[in-house]
Order: structure tokens, then C-alpha cells, then sequence
């Protein structure tokens, strides 16, 4: 029997309209496009608007990597949403309601939560279901509306983050060279308080009030460190484990949470600047949709060529982290 690999047959991202740039804040907040460009490496993001999901923009990322696929509605056997900012909490799942937007039918949907490192989750997950032969072409998004979960007078978290969508196709292929090679993902939920979004519990008696924010918090020093450290060690990791060396990467796509960590997990590593692909400029951090949006940037650029190896690393609240080993193997 011919055996199964798992390949990413196509890539895109939605970004939605409005963008807010570091001067806007400057009139609600004690910051400066000085201070976030310095601390951060953001130079702009993008909001969704009100009427706007975080399905909504998942749904308009997923019809192009559908349409550049190749594919027809109907061959989409899954789809599997990674997503910090859910359409709703709990249920329905944003997966089902991005599929019934897609006109995707009878098929499974759910969504998973890990924060950050949801695109590399994504990437697991499918690989595993490809290669078992459960599913042949399944549909993964991240998708964040994370403007609908700031508190915009905390500067040290309301200038970090953006909105935006990444979908992707993973297919069946019988080429290891074109194929997902590896990915690794793990957590520690020890550190869980690095990053979260409290929800407010009802207490046990009915006229208890519970004022807990609702809001994503940060321990900004403490989740830099440890990012740092954490990506650095797994990427060393994966390429040992493939016997892959930097020279054989085309490109180094990390999570876009913030241009001093790309820089100094970059710089650990070796990866040259042309290797290393910066987009936290321009969207912000846009948590599971980062690598994806990142992906699609460089594809549209005419940069990213079939067969091009890419190493991703992602780090997330969980905490959550992982890599990835993923040929290009669209057109």
C-alpha cells in the first residue's frame, strides 16, 4: 500500500478594513507610537468592524485557500477552527457556524483552543487525520476578533493585538518531499496565568457578585522570557530530531507576537534576516491567524515557491507551544 502524507495545498488570510494605527492610541491611552514601535515592533493593526465574527473573517480566509486549492465545496471532508475570541462561548462552535457560512454540509466541525500556537495544533491534528486515512482534505482557520476581548485602557495589552483570519487546505499526497514533515506541539498549564481571559463564574448564591474582568490579561516580562527560551529549545529540537539544519529552511515563519522575540529567537538560532519573516509591523499579534497571515504574505509576494520547506514555531497562553516542518506544496 502506497503510504499517505499530509501536505499544505494551499494557503490565504483576510484582513479586515479598518486599520488603527499606533497614533490612535495616543488619545485614550498614556503611550506613544515611539513607545510601542520601540517596545513592540507594531507599527499598525487591524479591527474588524461591530457586525463583524471571528467566523466572518475565518469564512473569507477559507474561500480563497479553498479557491486556490483546486477544490470543490463538497470535497472538504473536516474543518477544524483554532480560535481565542469564539463567535460565542462555549457552543456553538465557530467551526460550525463557519462552515454553514461556507455551505459546507454533513461534515464535522469544532474548534480547539490554544491560544497562540493554534495554527500549529491545526497542522497536527490534520496530519494526524490525513495520515491515518480518516480524512483526505480538510479545512484548518484560525480566526480572531481579539478587539472584541481588550481592555483599552490597559496599554500594556489593547496595543499588542490585531484581528485577522489564515485558512489552509491540507491534502492527501503520496510525496514525502512535497508533505508535512513533523510537527511537534506540547504545554505546561503551570504557567497559566502568564496569559489568560478570566470569565466570571456564577457564585453559589444568587445574589453574589463576581467582578472579574473579562478581559485578556498579560504578565508581559515574565511570557517574554519564557517564550524566548521555550522557542528556541523546541526549534533546536524538531530540526535535530529531522536531521535539519538552518541552511536547508527557505523559511523561518515564528509566531508575530512581538519583533524582540522574533528577533532574539532569530538571532539564537542563526537564521539569516532573508530567512526570518517579519509581518508584527503590520497586523499586530493575531494569535492563531499570525502564521497563516504571515504564510500568505510571503506567498503573495511571489516568494513562497512549491516544494519551499518552512519551519513554524508558535508560543501561546496555556501555555501552549510548538513547531512545525511543512513543504509548500501549492501552486
Amino acid at each position: 500500500m502506497t503510504k499517505k502524507y499530509a501536505s499544505l495545498k494551499s494557503i490565504a488570510s483576510y484582513i479586515p478594513p479598518k486599520c488603527i494605527k499606533n497614533s490612535d492610541f495616543e488619545e485614550i491611552l498614556d503611550t506613544s507610537d515611539e513607545w510601542i514601535q520601540k517596545r513592540t515592533g507594531i507599527q499598525m493593526r487591524y479591527f474588524a468592524s461591530p457586525e463583524q465574527n471571528s467566523s466572518d473573517l475565518g469564512v473569507e480566509a477559507a474561500k480563497l485557500a479553498i479557491k486556490r486549492s483546486n477544490l470543490k465545496i463538497e470535497e472538504i471532508d473536516l474543518v477544524i477552527v483554532a480560535t481565542l475570541s469564539p463567535d460565542f462561548l462555549g457552543m456553538p462552535s465557530t467551526a460550525c457556524l463557519l462552515s454553514t457560512k461556507l455551505g459546507i454540509k454533513n461534515r464535522p466541525a469544532f474548534d480547539i483552543s490554544t491560544a497562540c500556537s493554534g495554527f500549529i495544533y491545526l497542522l497536527a491534528l490534520a496530519k494526524s487525520f490525513i495520515e491515518s486515512g480518516t480524512y483526505e482534505n480538510i479545512l484548518i482557520v484560525g480566526a480572531e476578533k481579539i478587539s472584541s476581548i481588550l481592555d483599552f485602557t490597559d496599554r500594556s495589552t489593547s496595543v499588542l493585538f490585531g484581528d485577522g483570519a489564515g485558512a489552509a487546505i491540507i491534502s492527501t499526497t503520496t510525496q514525502k518531499e512535497h508533505s508535512i514533515l513533523d510537527v511537534h506541539i506540547s504545554s505546561d498549564g503551570a504557567y497559566s496565568d502568564y496569559l489568560l481571559t478570566p470569565r466570571t463564574l456564577k457564585g453559589s448564591h444568587f445574589l453574589e457578585e463576581n467582578l472579574i474582568p473579562q478581559y485578556l490579561q498579560m504578565k508581559g516580562n515574565e511570557t517574554f522570557k519564557l517564550a524566548v527560551k521555550t522557542l528556541t529549545n523546541d526549534v533546536e529540537e524538531i530540526m535535530k530530531k529531522n536531521n535539519i539544519d538552518v541552511n536547508s529552511i527557505d523559511f523561518f515563519i515564528p509566531h508575530q507576537a512581538n519583533l524582540r522575540i522574533i528577533s532574539a529567537v532569530g538571532e539564537q538560532l542563526k537564521f539569516s534576516p532573508q530567512q526570518v519573516v517579519v509581518t508584527v509591523h503590520k497586523y499586530g499579534n493575531t494569535s492563531a491567524a499570525s502564521i497563516p497571515m504571515a504564510m500568505n504574505d510571503i506567498y503573495e509576494d511571489g516568494k513562497l515557491k512549491n516544494g519551499d520547506l518552512m519551519l513554524l514555531d508558535a508560543f501561546g497562553g496555556g501555555l501552549t507551544w510548538g513547531s512545525a516542518l511543512v513543504h509548500f506544496n501549492g501552486n
